[in-house]
């Protein structure tokens, strides 16, 4: 059930033009100072949770590992996506928040 929740506020946010998908334009979104959360699929490689994890670390963003890149790409109606970046305060606290409910 939670799962849902949080793919269907990701598909929101993809509707109301505050999601940026794949590793480019979510680097570029963290840099810049609109990503408010970065969520990074559970089966993405290695290097690209390193470049996220330090990236947003260093850019004080909140991370989190979540759902799998075909879920992730599913729930914003594209392919696989190994990287979102959630650019609206409201929507990604709410994601956070379900993410804590578990």
């Amino acid at each position: 059930m939670r799962q849902n929740k949080v793919l269907s506020l990701l598909g929101i946010a993809m509707k109301g033009r505050n999601l940026l998908s794949g590793e480019f334009q979510t680097l570029e979104a963290v840099k810049k100072g609109s990503a408010m959360l970065v969520i990074i699929a559970e089966d993405a490689s290695d290097r690209t949770r390193k470049l996220f994890t330090d990236k947003c670390s260093f850019y004080k963003v909140p991370v989190i590992c979540f759902g799998t890149m075909q879920e992730l790409g599913q729930a914003i109606g594209k392919d696989l996506r190994s990287s979102l970046g959630v650019c609206d305060a409201g929507l990604a606290d709410a994601i956070i928040k379900q993410l804590e409910k578990e």
